[in-house]
């Protein structure tokens, strides 16, 4: 068995699904498997269903083991709701298929589902998921599944069985298919009688209608989910997939799908591991159904997709984790950069060198990359105080980092400029003075006007690391204490109210971006004709 010298969760798996794929279906390519349900936005939380088995299955084929990652798009669902936002009256499609809902206004897409399928589509050819999608529309309405529907309507009973140990009361007859209605096509429906001999099938829909089939030949329903998952595990030999915690409870399609799947349909249970769930940074938890949620799409826009990738790779399945929209995707972006230096030192432990590797290219090789990584904060302040403009968004970038394009920064700037432009308040973008604040100017004191003097004396040395030098350097200056030493709490006091006089002077306010990125983002003529030396 090939296995990988790597330590993280996800080359664990790989060798558990390899190791298991080989008593299951020897010489045949592993499958591991995901499902998302179009009936809404699909979310970042969402995401962890595909990129958990997108992970193991890639590691499997960089060991040269032929795998294949199925994506089930659930789009024969039933349209259960409206989402906040969506005209009500499209509360009369609730019940039909998501493929038969219409898509929402304005839409140009065919359908609801497809409405909502094709960002996520775009979005995981960006992150390079490799996966083959399945439509359980077209699964279904072909037939597909005619000979798995049969099955479980004649082990009904055995179903019930299963069932029935986590149900708080009877039901009458249970029945584990449910037609659309052939006049209203919705799933308002009710089976009224069935032979087993002959397949035939009666049902009566709220709308009023109602009709016989043979469900040998019908293809306008479906199994309900309990048993349509474990039927897929089946028909698919489905070795891997994960699922998330609300699947987990006493009851849950999981629970009762491991038993449902051998005693009715002849198959086993993948491995699979409970994913927890994903949030936002200032969100509560995620739901599709109330419409305005994080999509992988969104997220796409204000972060590179090794960096997007790198999230889901560098946590286990069951642990938590946020993706940041607000100032902290600074914070994850210095933590990205660095992790980046430490592996190129050859100083990173392997679990991280293991995540790294997964977020920044596949087995089909690595993902585009920002060729001159400049500090996601610096760019994000540049953009800001430059408001986009890009000849001086340029300018700044050349004395910053002898960048001599902008294409040399993208598509990192790219995202920067859209987080500036999205998710920073109006009432916090930076924007610097055209003229000096001379009532303040006038109002310092001796020690407040030596401490800009020397500001001004510094910045011929035009580089971020000395201007963040000099900015931190001048309050040492200023108490006779040396370059290096060390912050006390009277020292830092100083700082701060050297920076907050700064701020003032520079923007009208008593903070704003790191003081080095602006000063270098302002230009130091400028810099000195609002500081008044």
């Amino acid at each position: 068995m090939a296995e990988s010298a790597e330590t993280d969760w996800v080359s664990r798996f790989a060798d558990e699904v390899i190791t298991e794929a080989g008593r299951r279906a020897p010489g045949k390519p592993i499958v591991c498997a995901s499902g998302l349900s179009p009936s809404g936005p699909i979310h970042l939380g969402n995401l962890r269903e595909v990129m958990t088995p997108h992970l193991v299955a890639d590691e499997i084929r960089r060991r040269g083991v032929e795998c294949v990652h199925l994506l089930s798009w659930d789009d024969y669902d039933r349209f259960r709701r409206v989402p906040a936002g969506v005209d009500p009256s499209w509360a009369e499609h609730i019940g039909k298929p998501l493929t038969s809902v219409p898509a929402p206004p304005g839409s140009s897409y065919a359908n609801w589902a497809e409405h909502f399928k094709a960002p996520m589509i775009q979005a995981l050819e960006e992150l390079g998921v490799e996966y083959r999608g399945i439509s359980q529309t077209e699964q279904y309405t072909r037939g597909a599944y005619r000979e798995q529907i049969l099955l479980a309507v004649r082990e009904r009973a055995k179903i019930d069985a299963v069932l029935s140990r986590y149900r708080s009361k009877q039901v009458e007859e249970y029945f584990p298919y449910k037609p659309y209605c052939d006049l209203c096509e919705r799933d308002l429906t009710t089976v009224t009688a069935y032979d087993d001999a002959t397949t035939e099938l009666a049902y009566t829909c709220e709308c009023g209608f109602g009709e016989t089939v043979r469900l040998a030949e019908h293809d306008r329903g479906k199994l309900v989910w309990k048993v349509d998952w474990p039927m897929r595990w089946a028909y698919e030999g489905v070795v891997f997939e994960p699922s998330g915690v609300d699947h987990h409870s006493p009851g849950s399609a999981w629970i009762v799908g491991d038993q449902i799947v051998g005693k009715v349909f002849g198959g086993r249970q993948p491995i699979g591991p409970m994913y927890a769930f994903v949030g936002i940074t200032g969100m509560a938890k995620m739901s599709s159904s109330k419409g305005d949620v994080p999509t992988p799409a969104d997220a796409l826009e204000i972060m590179e997709a090794p960096v997007l990738r790198w999230l889901y790779a560098r946590r286990k399945p069951a642990q938590s984790f946020k993706i940041a929209f607000d100032q902290e995707i600074q914070r994850l972006y210095d933590e990205w950069d660095a992790l980046g230096r430490k592996i190129a030192e050859g100083q990173g432990q392997p679990a991280e060198l293991a995540a790294y590797r997964r977020a920044v290219g596949t087995a089909a090789g690595p993902l585009p990359a920002t060729p001159h990584p400049v500090p996601y904060r610096t760019l994000a302040s540049i953009v800001d105080v430059t408001t986009g403009d890009a000849e001086q968004t340029l300018r700044i970038l050349r004395d910053l980092d002898a960048i001599e394009t902008l294409d040399e920064a993208r598509p990192r700037l790219d995202r920067a400029q859209r987080w500036v432009d999205a998710h920073v308040p109006a009432g916090e973008r930076t924007r610097v003075r055209e003229e000096p604040d001379e009532e303040l100017l006038d109002s310092l004191g001796q020690a407040e006007r030596e401490s800009l003097r020397l500001l001004s004396d510094g910045l011929d040395d035009w580089s971020l690391d000395s201007l963040t030098t000099l900015v931190y350097g001048v309050p040492k200056l200023q108490a006779g204490l040396p370059a290096d030493a060390k912050a006390t709490p009277e020292l830092k006091a100083a700082q701060r109210a050297f920076f907050a006089l700064l701020y003032r002077l520079l923007v009208g306010r008593d903070t704003g971006p790191r003081l080095p990125t602006l000063l270098l983002s302002i230009g130091a003529d400028r810099v000195r004709k609002l500081v008044g030396t």
